[in-house]
């Protein structure tokens, strides 16, 4: 198994209740030994929740007997059945299979802008939202301290950029949380706090339905966020951000929340893909290739439920969590010589936690917002959080924060270290399908030089 998001620990742990030990061996390949649940990363990177609280244990289950190689797969050869694996001592070795399942997850999606990389920082891991919320207060900090006015204007203005769930939800939860926060900063106006939310496509999060996208951007704009719409970025500098309407916004905060792209390692196959995810079927078998599994964000599982030729699962945790239990008893039913069975699902609806007592929701179709979304989306969330513990960390959180509020704490953790789009995705740390092949017949030429794959 490679990967330890939504999909492949669900698959593990199906896995691990339906084989007994003498059936199989199961590996799982993973430079961290947890899952994060990334919906609520911006709860994190806002200070709601503490970032152990959503890094769940792969260790915490009582059927637990997988091995864990704390690293990641930076290629695959079919025809061989080895998966190269880097660990996170950044030695490299090959490890053979007999059936082999990817859920390599996805990278965050960046363009060819000038200075993106560089200067802007992602969401997308737990030391990147521990970071983001240490700059923000830094801001704060720094920009009360200024006795320049163009310095503290700058450092008083943020840019989020990404309409969809991550991004929306981000500005959300930072934009409470400035808000909270001056008031604690006595030199400050509020008013030169300001948060900017753009996005390249005409609406913010299309899949809540014209109503509550509506919604949800009007109680954006009422909380003071700018948003921007048909816009994305031109150049990214260190002290400021031009926009593609040619607006230049001074500002030392960047995020970047654009979308996401399959993990590089699909690359790596030599295999057909649909739009950089790899092609499956709707058991999620490779066609051509006995024993080889994919699904979550690195493949394009077709969307049986839609019956449309041609359509495919979005990239969502949901999908994922129902993939990984339907992948898991096909791996099953190839070891036992069995059928498969498509992957079919029916849509349990759409939540977005705004921050406070602000939520829009979805649930089965029907559209709710405030205090009720909000419910929804929480206890969505909370139920969906696979263990006992994690459940208890983040209702404790949810609860303590309720009644004494926000804390406004620099940890200083990440302060020496950079944090920026190029120092997290390690794009470069992945083969090619020549190295691969090369590496496993023992001709050299698969040496790489960026860090660990994730």
């Amino acid at each position: 198994m490679v990967g330890a998001g939504f999909a492949g620990v669900g698959c593990v742990r199906r896995l691990e209740r339906k084989l007994s030990p003498d059936e199989a061996e199961i590996t799982l390949v993973t430079p961290s030994s947890y899952q994060l649940y990334l919906p609520l990363l911006p709860q994190v990177a806002s200070g709601v929740l503490t970032p152990q609280s959503i890094a769940v244990s792969l260790r915490r289950s009582r059927r637990y007997r997988t091995r864990i190689i704390p690293g990641g797969a930076i290629g695959v050869d079919l025809a061989a059945k080895v998966c190269v694996i880097r660990t996170i001592t950044d030695v490299t070795v090959n490890e053979p299979y007999d059936y082999i399942v990817l859920a390599p997850g996805s990278i965050t999606r960046t363009f060819d802008i000038p200075g993106l990389t560089d200067n802007a920082y992602g969401m997308k891991t737990l030391a990147e939202a521990a970071y983001v919320r240490d700059h923000v207060i830094s801001q704060l900090d720094l920009a009360d301290a200024s006795q320049d006015p163009d310095e503290r204007a700058a450092r008083l203005q943020f840019v989020v950029v990404g309409g969809g769930y991550a991004g929306t939800e981000t500005a959300a939860c930072l934009q409470q949380l400035t808000h909270n926060a001056v008031k604690r900063y006595p030199r400050l106006d509020p008013k030169l706090i300001k948060w900017h939310l753009i996005d390249i496509a005409p609406r913010l999060m299309p899949e809540l339905g014209e109503k509550l996208g509506s919604a949800a951007q009007e109680i954006l704009r009422k909380r003071g966020i700018e948003i921007s719409l048909g816009v994305s970025i031109a150049k990214a500098g260190p002290e400021e951000v031009t926009f593609t309407d040619g607006r230049v916004i001074p500002t030392r905060t960047l995020i970047w929340t654009a979308g996401v792209v399959a993990s590089p390692l699909i690359g790596t196959l030599g295999a057909e893909t649909v739009r950089g995810r790899l092609a499956v079927t709707a058991e999620m078998n490779l066609p051509g290739h006995d024993g080889v599994f994919a699904l979550g964000d690195a493949a394009a599982v077709p969307d049986v439920a839609k019956g449309e030729e041609g359509a495919v699962c979005p990239p969502t945790a949901q999908h994922a969590m129902r993939q990984g239990k339907v992948v898991a008893d096909n791996v099953i039913a190839a070891l036992r010589g069995l059928p498969l069975r498509p992957y079919e699902h029916k849509d349990l609806g759409l939540v977005v936690d705004l921050g406070g007592r602000d939520a829009v929701s979805k649930p089965l179709g029907i559209e709710l917002k405030g205090l009720p979304a909000m419910a929804v989306a929480r206890g969505y969330h909370w139920s969906a959080l696979r263990t006992n513990v994690a459940k208890t960390r983040v209702m404790t959180n949810w609860l303590l924060n309720a009644v004494a509020g926000d804390d406004f704490v620099r940890t200083g953790f990440q302060s020496r270290s950079p944090a920026k789009l190029r120092d997290f995705e390690f794009v470069h740390a992945y083969l090619t399908p020549e190295q691969v092949r090369a590496r496993i017949e023992g001709k050299g030429g698969a040496e790489v030089t960026e860090g660990t794959a994730e």
